[in-house]
C-alpha cells in the first residue's frame, strides 16, 4: 500500500517563504522586508544581516552546510558557486556558521566565462550577482548536499545585465508603471502595482536511460542526428492523453513531490502526441517567480528521470517525424487589487477597458511581431516550428469567433452592439447534463492565442527559457499603454478619445488577427499579402534585436541598452554557430565510428552468402540484390560525410560569427541533411542485430 502524501504540508517545504520568514523575523525587520517586495528600495544592512541569520537557521536546521547564489546566465540555464556556512573556528577550535547581510545580498561571479557577446573581455572577469528578493529562496537537495538557493541577477562589473532575470525584472516595472496610467484612466484609485502572471506548459520526452547512453547524438546535441521512422509513431493517435504507463506514472509522482516541496504548482499531467512524449502544467505566477519556477522544473524533471532509469529530453525536436516539443507560454495582467485586465467579463463588447487593453495588444503584437518572433528562437526551435506540429513562424493573433465579431464591429461602425454567444451544448444523452459551450472554439495552431481571459504564446522551446519571450510581451505591451495613456490623459472628452484609439488601433492593426488554419499554405500566401514578417529561422531573427525600433523600445524602458542587445544578438549568432558545429562533428564520429563499420560488416556477411549460395549451386539473386543496395547506399553515406568533414572544417575557418551562424546553416545543415538520408535508409535494410544503436521503435515505444 502506498503512503499517503500529506500535499499542504509538503508544499513548499524547502522554501524560505512569506511565511516562514514571518514566524522568524522581528516584526519590524519582516515589515521592512515586504514593503521592498512590494514597492521596491533597498534593505539596511542592519537589517539583511537579521534575514540572513534567520535564513540561515532555517536552511541549516534542514540540512544545508552551502549557500549558492543561483542565477540565470544567457546559456538558458541556470548556475551556481557553493560556499560553504563555516567561518574561522574560535580560539576553542569550535567551528562557528555564518552568514552576513552582505553575503545574502552581493556575490561575485566570473563574468567572461559566461556567454556576453562581447560585454566582458576575457581578462574582465569581475561579474555581480544581486539578491533578488521578490523571488523565495529554496533548497536543493541531492548527492551534493543540501544547498540553500537564493534567486539572484547577475550583471557585469560596469553594470549591463549578463543574465535573463535583470531584463525580465526590468519589464516587469515597465509594464507595471504604463499598465497603472491605464487603470486609473478607468478610476481605479485602489491599485498599486500590475503585475504580469504566467504559467508554463512544459513539454518532454522520456527515454530509457541505458538505451540513451548508446546514442552519441541524445548524448551531445540533445536530439537524434539519425535514425528511421518506427514502424507506428503517432498516426493513430492513441498515446495522446492516454493510460499512463506505470514507470512513467512512477516518474511523475516522485517528480510532483519534488516540485511540491520546492513551492512549484505542478497541477496537470499527462501523455502528449507523440510516443513517449508528455506533459506539465504549473498554476499561474507572478512572472519573475514562474521564470525561476521553469528553470526549477526543467532541473528536477531531469534529476527525477535518473532516478527512475530514465532520461527527460526536452529539446524541441528530438525524434524526426514525430510531434517536438514546446512550452506554452500562458500570459495574463493582473491588478494588485484582484482586476485581470485580460478578464473580457459577460458582455466584452460593453467593457471598455477591455477593448482597449486588446486594441494596445494587437497594436504591441503587429508593430513588434518580429521581436516575439525572436523571443521564441533557438536552435531546436528551428526543427519544429511551421512544421505542422507546432504554430507557425509567423506570428498573428487568434481572437475567437466572438471577440472577432466585436473587432469587426467596431472597425465597421465605431460601436459593437451585439455579441455571439456560445448557446447549449446539447449531448444527447438523457443521462448527460446539457451545458453552456464557450463562445469560441480553440486554435492549436495559432502562435498567440486569447483563451479566455489571458494570452497563450505557444511558439516558445520545449527547453528554452521563458524569460526571454515574457520580457518582450511586457516591454511591447507597455510601449503600447505609455501611447495610448498620452493621448487619453490629454483628452478632453475621455469617453470620446478612447473609442476613437480603440478604432484606430483595431483598424490599424487588424491584419494581425487570423483565426483560421495557421497551417495551411493559403495563410502563408495571406500572411505575405498582409505585409506581415515571415522568418524562419534563429539567425534570421537575430538581427531584430538591434533594429532602431527595438533599440528605442527596450531603451524608452531601461529593459536594455542598445550594447545589451547588440550583445544578446552577438550570443545568438554564437549558440547557433556552436550548437551546428556540435551536430556536425557528432554526425562524422558516429558516421564514421559506428555506422559505416556497421553496414561494412553487414555488406561483408551478404558478400559471404552469395558466395555460399552460388557455391551451393543455388539462386543467389535476391542476395545480390540487396548487397548492391547497401553498397549503393554505403557509397552515398560516405560521399555525404567526406562532404560534411570538408564543410565543418571550411566553418570554423570563418572569422565572422555572424558569417559562420549563416554558413553552418546555408551550407552545412544541407549537407547533414544528405548525410542522414542514405544512413536512414540502411537501417531499414541492415540486420538489427549488426545495428549501431538503438532504433526510434526501442526508444519510444520501449519505455
Amino acid at each position: 500500500m502506498s503512503e499517503v502524501l500529506n500535499v499542504e504540508e509538503l508544499f513548499a517545504s524547502k522554501v524560505f517563504t512569506v511565511g516562514k520568514m514571518k514566524e522568524r523575523l522581528p516584526k519590524n525587520v519582516y515589515k521592512e522586508v515586504r514593503k521592498v517586495m512590494e514597492q521596491g528600495g533597498e534593505l539596511s544592512l542592519e537589517t539583511a544581516d537579521v534575514v540572513a541569520k534567520a535564513m540561515k537557521d532555517w536552511a541549516v536546521e534542514n540540512g544545508a552546510t552551502h549557500y549558492t547564489h543561483w542565477f540565470q546566465p544567457l546559456t538558458g540555464i541556470t548556475a551556481e558557486k557553493h560556499d560553504a556556512f563555516v567561518s574561522h573556528p574560535d580560539e576553542t577550535g569550535h567551528m562557528i556558521l555564518e552568514f552576513s547581510g552582505k553575503e545574502l545580498i552581493k556575490g561575485e561571479a566570473d563574468g567572461s566565462s559566461f556567454p556576453s557577446g562581447g560585454l566582458r573581455a576575457t581578462f574582465e572577469a569581475r561579474g555581480y550577482t544581486a539578491w533578488d528578493i521578490t523571488s523565495p529562496a529554496f533548497l536543493k537537495e541531492d548527492a551534493t548536499g543540501v544547498i540553500l538557493c537564493i534567486p539572484t541577477a547577475f550583471c557585469s562589473y560596469k553594470g549591463e545585465a549578463l543574465d535573463k532575470k535583470t531584463p525580465l525584472l526590468r519589464s516587469m516595472e515597465a509594464i507595471s508603471t504604463q499598465a497603472l496610467r491605464i487603470v486609473r484612466l478607468f478610476g481605479n484609485t485602489e491599485a498599486t502595482k500590475v503585475v504580469p502572471s504566467v504559467g508554463a506548459e512544459q513539454e518532454y520526452f522520456l527515454v530509457d536511460k541505458a538505451k540513451y547512453l548508446q546514442r552519441d547524438d541524445l548524448i551531445f546535441t540533445g536530439r537524434t542526428l539519425f535514425g528511421a521512422p518506427a514502424p507506428k509513431g503517432q498516426e493513430l493517435e492513441d498515446h495522446y492523453y492516454g493510460t499512463i504507463r506505470e514507470r512513467i506514472g512512477a516518474f511523475m509522482k516522485d517528480l510532483n513531490i519534488e516540485l511540491w516541496k520546492l513551492g512549484v504548482t505542478a497541477k496537470t499531467q499527462h501523455n502528449e502526441v507523440a510516443p513517449a512524449q508528455h506533459e506539465l502544467a504549473p498554476i499561474y505566477e507572478t512572472a519573475n517567480i514562474a521564470v525561476d519556477h521553469n528553470q526549477l522544473v526543467m532541473e528536477t524533471m531531469k534529476k527525477v528521470a535518473d532516478r527512475h532509469g530514465l532520461t527527460c529530453l526536452l529539446h524541441e525536436k528530438p525524434f524526426a517525424g514525430v510531434n517536438g516539443s514546446g512550452k506554452h507560454d500562458n500570459w495574463s495582467l493582473t491588478t494588485d487589487n484582484g482586476v485581470n485586465l485580460l478578464d473580457p467579463g459577460e458582455t466584452p463588447n460593453e467593457n471598455i477597458q477591455f477593448l482597449l487593453v486588446l486594441a494596445c495588444i494587437l497594436k504591441a503584437v503587429d508593430t513588434h511581431a518580429d521581436l516575439l518572433r525572436q523571443s521564441a528562437s533557438d536552435v531546436g526551435n528551428d526543427h519544429r516550428l511551421g512544421a505542422n506540429e507546432a504554430p507557425p513562424a509567423i506570428i498573428s493573433v487568434f481572437l475567437g469567433e466572438q471577440l472577432e465579431d466585436v473587432v469587426r464591429q467596431l472597425v465597421e461602425t465605431g460601436a459593437a452592439s451585439h455579441l455571439i454567444n456560445g448557446g447549449k451544448l446539447q449531448t444527447g444523452v438523457s443521462t448527460l447534463p446539457d451545458f453552456e459551450k464557450d463562445a469560441t472554439d480553440r486554435n492549436r495552431t495559432s502562435p498567440f492565442a486569447f483563451t479566455g481571459n489571458k494570452f497563450e504564446f505557444r511558439m516558445v522551446g520545449s527547453s528554452d527559457s521563458i524569460a526571454d519571450p515574457n520580457t518582450t510581451l511586457n516591454a511591447i505591451v507597455a510601449e503600447a499603454f505609455c501611447e495610448a495613456a498620452d493621448r487619453l490623459e490629454e483628452a478632453e472628452n475621455f469617453e470620446m478619445a478612447v473609442h476613437d484609439l480603440i478604432k484606430e488601433y483595431m483598424t490599424e492593426h487588424q491584419r494581425i488577427i487570423f483565426n483560421g488554419d495557421g497551417y495551411s499554405e493559403e495563410w502563408v500566401k495571406m500572411a505575405e499579402a498582409r505585409e506581415l514578417p515571415n522568418i524562419p529561422s534563429m539567425i534570421e531573427a537575430a538581427g531584430t534585436l538591434t533594429t532602431e525600433k527595438a533599440v528605442n523600445l527596450f531603451a524608452k524602458f531601461g529593459i536594455y541598452t542598445k550594447v545589451e542587445l547588440e550583445s544578446r544578438e552577438e550570443i545568438v549568432y554564437e549558440t547557433y554557430a556552436k550548437t551546428m558545429n556540435i551536430e556536425a562533428l557528432t554526425m562524422i564520429n558516429m558516421a564514421n565510428k559506428k555506422i559505416v563499420p556497421a553496414v561494412v560488416r553487414y555488406s561483408r556477411s551478404l558478400a559471404d552468402t552469395v558466395v555460399a549460395v552460388k557455391a551451393a549451386g543455388a539462386d543467389a539473386s535476391v542476395q545480390l540484390e540487396l548487397l548492391n543496395a547497401v553498397s549503393m547506399k554505403l557509397k552515398a553515406a560516405k560521399t555525404a560525410l567526406s562532404k560534411l568533414e570538408l564543410v565543418t572544417a571550411e566553418a570554423s575557418s570563418i572569422k565572422v560569427v555572424k558569417d559562420r551562424a549563416f554558413y553552418f546553416k546555408d551550407t552545412v545543415k544541407p549537407v547533414m541533411d544528405e548525410l542522414r538520408k542514405p544512413v536512414d535508409e540502411l537501417e531499414m535494410i541492415v540486420d538489427k542485430s549488426m545495428w549501431p544503436m538503438p532504433t526510434y521503435g526501442d526508444l519510444t515505444f520501449e519505455v
